[in-house]
């Protein structure tokens, strides 16, 4: 088992930047993989990065160059730096994690089984 709590989301202009925080009760080395996705009103779920124990990462194309996804074990956090925020970046950004071999691409996140409740990001034109 394992619990996510996220931190860092909030409102800000296009162009902007942020930095999403997830703290978890596990060693992150424990985990297979861990990652971001996201949930707009009326969309589904979206990967939005992941990174596996080894520290391969993989983004969503429409975050790359963008955002960038990091990891403190000392401090047993996972980070998502987000950068030139988009109108089209709003949405209910969600930390999850994983102790299943899934592929190593940012589609999969939404179906790790660890996640936490999740942090607003609103980003205005």
């Amino acid at each position: 088992q394992a619990q996510l709590v996220e931190s860092g989301g909030g409102s800000v202009e296009a162009g902007g930047s942020l930095r999403l925080s997830c703290v978890t009760t596990r060693y992150l080395y424990s985990f297979s993989q861990m990652g971001w996705f996201r949930q707009a009103p009326g969309k589904e779920r979206e990967g939005v990065a992941v990174i596996a124990g080894g520290g391969r990462l993989n983004y969503a194309d429409s975050v790359k160059g963008r955002f960038t996804i990091s990891k403190d074990p000392a401090q047993k956090t996972l980070y998502l730096q987000m950068n030139s925020l988009e109108p089209e970046d709003t949405a209910r950004y969600y930390c999850a994690a994983s102790d299943r071999n899934f592929n190593i691409v940012a589609e999969q996140a939404p179906s790790f089984e660890y996640r936490g409740q999740g942090t607003q990001v609103t980003v205005s034109s």
